[in-house]
């Protein structure tokens, strides 16, 4: 059995102090043969940098996935392009962007691929068909297990996709919202999945933002701001998502999420 802790989306300091305090006790707990993390927002709530993503690595991630925020911060064309930093943005981003869709693990005798895509309902980004996309990534070599971050806003687009690939991919894991949804569930053919995995956060915030800054948006007193100005400290919610794959049927046997406070001092 091949078992998967996915992280989601990492928000701030604050997250990235939750993620090295707890990480530790839910490897003890789980023991994951890989540990992967949406790392879309890990720098200032926005983006993520060398140095964030190191930091997560020595914290005990694995590997990284992205969404629509992956080249905010300078220098995120090298970090991207850099196969040792094991980060990964949407596969369907037009292919002269920097960095790669998918990332290969070799767990024991079994391949998992790790496929980022980035939905398109409620998103302005302009990017291919995520499920034309899929649909040639795991054509290309069925034999692999497949693991999927839909980094998407939409619910039904989530769905859609997952139940298009059921039996084709291992699991889908919906990204994007920070805020976790309760559907978590094994579908006909075998697919895991949850519409989203939540996120790693400040707890008294706005989806991981700052309060007034959203709520002075909302009220037309202020702007959105790509300048999140969040405490390294206090209590934080931890949001993840944990798989058990049948490699040798290459389905879902298993899918529990998980939500946590933390005290980050």
């Amino acid at each position: 059995m091949i078992k998967i802790l996915f992280i989601a989306d990492i928000v701030g300091k604050i997250g990235r102090n939750a993620v090295a305090l707890q990480l530790p006790n839910l490897k003890k707990k789980y023991r994951p043969d890989l540990v992967i993390a949406n790392a879309e927002n890990l720098a200032h709530g926005i983006g993520f940098t060398q140095k964030t993503l190191d930091e997560m690595r020595e914290a005990g991630v694995d590997g990284f996935t992205s969404g629509n925020h992956a080249w905010e911060k300078a220098g995120s064309d090298e970090v991207l392009d850099n196969f040792d930093n094991r980060i990964i943005r949407p596969a369907n981003y037009p292919s002269a962007k920097s960095g790669e869709g998918c990332m290969e693990f070799k767990i024991g005798e079994n391949r998992l691929i790790v496929v980022n895509l980035l939905g398109r309902v409620f998103i302005e980004e302009k990017v291919h068909s995520p499920f034309s996309i899929l649909d040639k990534i795991v054509a290309k070599d069925r034999k692999a297990l497949y693991l999927v971050d839909f980094h998407a806003e939409a619910t039904s687009e989530k769905a859609a996709l997952a139940h298009y690939f059921d039996g084709r991919v291992a699991a889908v894991i919906g990204t994007h919202t920070h805020v976790q949804t309760a559907d978590e569930q094994i579908l006909e053919g075998g697919t895991g999945f949850i519409s989203d995995a939540g996120m790693v956060g400040y707890k008294n915030s706005i989806i991981g933002s700052d309060r007034q800054q959203v709520l002075n948006m909302f009220l037309g007193t202020g702007k959105s701001s790509k300048k999140h100005d969040l405490p390294a400290h206090g209590e934080a919610v931890l949001n993840a998502v944990y798989l058990e794959i049948d490699p040798r049927q290459g389905k879902t046997v298993k899918i529990e999420r998980i939500s946590k406070l933390v005290e980050v001092k």
